[in-house]
């Protein structure tokens, strides 16, 4: 069912100034820029920034490749999962979701028709 990590998620209250300073870093301009979401091509995987949640040391949200979001989540609910984040279509037919394992991980998942597996490096 989970098809390899696709995304990594850094909070960014100030999206404008992140999506510039992440711009330098990577040394390449974002391929999706939206108000609610700003997506980076990283060798084959993307480094998101949401205008949502609350920058902290304890890391960005990983994102598991699935081909069919919905399917997903009605698996790892029926699995003991608990429901977080219903899934939801965020633009270009790329939807994401998550639940909560049994243990109170945040397991997040992505179904990207974009996602190239070739370009991985």
């Amino acid at each position: 069912m989970l098809l390899g990590l696709r995304t990594a998620i850094y909070p960014a209250p100030d999206l404008a100034k992140a999506k510039q300073w992440y711009a330098r870093v990577l040394d390449v301009d974002p391929y999706f820029d939206q108000p609610f979401y700003v997506g980076f091509s990283v060798g084959g995987f993307e480094l998101g920034l949401i205008p949502d949640g609350t920058p902290a040391s304890a890391g960005p949200q990983a994102l598991w490749g699935v081909t069919d979001a919905q399917a997903a989540f009605d698996r790892l609910v029926a699995l003991g999962a608990s429901a977080l984040d219903g899934v939801i279509d965020v633009g270009d037919g790329i939807k994401v979701g998550a639940v909560l394992d049994p243990f109170g991980n945040r397991l997040g998942f992505v179904e990207n028709p974009n996602f190239d597996p070739s370009s991985v490096r």
